[in-house]
């Protein structure tokens, strides 16, 4: 009977590519998550860390036996600013509202001058944020289609002037029209005019004592309505000038720093 050989046993000299593979995984997931560490929102991690450092240093006065203990070598990181509102300045406050008491009593002499054009109705004076406005209708200063003042409207403006030569407020002189247009040598559009009429009131004013550097004219056209242009009455409240007193205070003026 024959003997039977032993099979000899191979060894398997792949092995290492087992070990080798899960080593290039874990290698691989060891990459990821430094990826994924190196891309955390710094703001939102530096929120976190001064909300959570503030937690630890506060010691509630109500917890009796607490104990929180503080790594010193850790650096504090630095606290947010809070931007605290600033008070109010009663100063200027005052000013302001001395200001606009001055102005009322200006406006009032000013009503007093206008009383006939008051009682007909074509003055309307009103108060707003900026200060005191007195608009006055275009037909009891100008004839249609001009910039020329009339003889009544001459002296009627000269007492106001002489009323606003005694303040030290910006005045600007607005000058408004209606929709219909219009086309002259002089005028070509109611831009022209509209800037013309406060001009020549502007000018009047100069006359009259009321300080240059004070004044601005502008013409708006048809652009700022008071009421609707589809009727009659309409057009002609559109057709204005207003005297806006000015009572807010000069700003302080800072230049910007844009190279941020």
């Amino acid at each position: 009977m024959a003997r039977r050989h032993k099979e000899e046993e191979h060894e398997n000299h792949e092995r290492w590519l087992v070990s080798y593979a899960d080593f290039i995984t874990l290698l691989f997931a060891f990459f990821v998550v430094m990826y994924a560490i190196s891309s955390v929102n710094e703001g939102k991690y530096r929120v976190l860390s001064d909300s959570i450092s503030s937690a630890f240093r506060s010691i509630p006065g109500n917890t009796s036996g607490a104990m929180v203990q503080v790594n010193p070598n850790v650096p504090i990181p630095a606290a947010i600013p809070f931007n605290k509102p600033r008070p109010s300045n009663l100063k200027s406050d005052l000013q302001r509202e001395q200001n606009r008491e001055l102005l009322r009593r200006k406006a009032k002499d000013i009503k007093e001058v206008l009383a006939p054009l008051v009682k007909e109705g074509k003055v309307r004076i009103t108060e707003g944020a900026q200060g005191i406005s007195v608009e006055i209708n275009a037909s009891a200063l100008f004839e249609s289609g001009e910039a020329r003042l009339q003889v009544p409207a001459i002296r009627v403006l000269t007492a106001v002037g002489q009323v606003l030569a005694t303040t030290d407020f910006p005045i600007t002189v607005e000058g408004h029209t209606d929709n219909a247009p219009i086309n002259t040598p002089l005028f070509p559009s109611n831009w022209e005019l509209s800037g013309a009429r406060a001009a020549s009131v502007v000018r009047l004013f100069i006359e009259t004592g009321v300080e240059p550097k004070r004044l601005t004219a502008t013409g708006y056209a048809e652009q700022r309505p008071m009421e609707d242009n589809v009727t009659s009455e309409g057009r002609q409240r559109n057709r204005r000038v207003t005297i806006n007193m000015e009572s807010r205070t000069p700003d302080q003026v800072k230049e910007l720093d844009l190279a941020q």
